[in-house]
C-alpha cells in the first residue's frame, strides 16, 4: 500500500509536469522501475501507459477548450503516431534501446540549446508552414514510434518540431502534442494489453492521480501560456539529459 501510495504521488507530479512540456516519462518510469526492481520491464512499461493515456486525455480535454487545433492535420498525424507506436512497442524486443539512448541526449542538448539561443523561439504564432503538406504527418510518425520504443523526451520533441518546423506556438503546440501523445500512448497500451503486460491494480489508482495532474498542468498552461510553457519546457529538457546522460554512464 505504501508503494502504490507514492506511486500515485509520482503519478500526479508526471501528468502535472507532461501536460505543460512532456517529459512525464522522466517521472512516472523510473519510479515504477525503483519500487518494483524485480518486475518484467515491459509489465511496468505497460502499466505506465494505463496512467500515462489518463492524465493525457485531461489535458487533451482542458486544452481543447481554449486552444483551436487544425482537425484535418491532426487526424493524418494521430493516426500515423498510434501506428508508429504500436511498431515502437513490438520493435522494443528485438532493437537494443541503449544504442539509441546517447543519440537521444545530444539531440536534447540540440534542441534545447536552440530554445535558449533563441529567445523568442516559440513566444508568437508564425503562420503555419504549407511547404510540405504531409511534413507534421511524417514527423509525428516517426516520434509515435520512438514513444512505442524508448519514450523520454518524446512530447519535448513533438512541442520542439511543431513549433521550428510548423511555426505553432509554444501553446499550440503543447495542445496538438498531447493528442499525439494520446494517440501514441493508446497504440502502445493496446499492444502491452495484447500481450498481457498490464498490472491494472496499480496502473488504475496511478491514472486517477495522473488525470488530476494533467488536467491542473493544462490549466496552468492554458493560463499563462506560451512564455510559461517555454521556461518548463527548458526545465523538462534539461532534467532529461541529465537523466539520460546518467543512465548512460551508469
Amino acid at each position: 500500500m505504501d508503494e502504490l501510495l507514492l506511486l500515485c504521488g509520482f503519478a500526479f507530479f508526471a501528468g502535472l509536469v507532461d501536460a505543460v512540456a512532456g517529459g512525464g516519462g522522466l517521472i512516472q518510469v523510473p519510479a515504477l522501475f525503483a519500487l518494483f526492481p524485480a518486475a518484467e520491464p515491459a509489465m511496468l512499461l505497460g502499466t505506465n501507459k494505463v496512467s500515462s493515456i489518463a492524465g493525457t486525455a485531461a489535458a487533451v480535454v482542458r486544452y481543447a477548450r481554449n486552444v483551436p487545433i487544425p482537425s484535418r492535420s491532426l487526424r493524418s498525424a494521430a493516426i500515423g503516431a498510434a501506428l508508429g507506436s504500436v511498431l515502437g512497442a513490438w520493435s522494443i524486443s528485438y532493437l537494443p534501446a541503449e544504442a539509441v539512448r546517447g543519440v537521444v541526449v545530444l539531440l536534447l542538448v540540440l534542441v534545447g540549446g536552440y530554445v535558449w539561443i533563441h529567445g523568442r523561439f516559440g513566444l508568437a504564432r508564425q503562420g503555419h508552414s504549407q511547404a510540405w503538406p504531409g511534413g507534421q504527418v511524417a514527423y509525428c510518425t516517426g516520434l509515435g514510434f520512438y514513444d512505442g520504443f524508448l519514450g523520454p523526451g518524446t512530447g519535448s520533441f513533438l512541442i520542439f518540431g511543431l513549433v521550428r518546423w510548423f511555426r505553432h506556438d509554444f501553446l499550440e503546440a503543447a495542445s496538438y502534442a498531447k493528442v499525439i501523445n494520446l494517440t501514441t500512448n493508446a497504440g502502445a497500451l493496446g499492444y502491452f494489453a495484447a500481450a498481457g503486460k498490464v498490472d491494472l491494480g496499480i496502473g488504475i489508482p496511478m491514472a486517477v492521480a495522473n488525470l488530476v495532474g494533467g488536467y491542473l498542468g493544462a490549466s496552468a498552461a492554458v493560463r499563462r501560456g506560451a512564455p510559461f510553457i517555454r521556461k518548463v519546457f527548458l526545465l523538462v529538457t534539461a532534467a532529461l539529459i541529465a537523466k539520460m546522460a546518467l543512465d548512460l554512464s551508469d
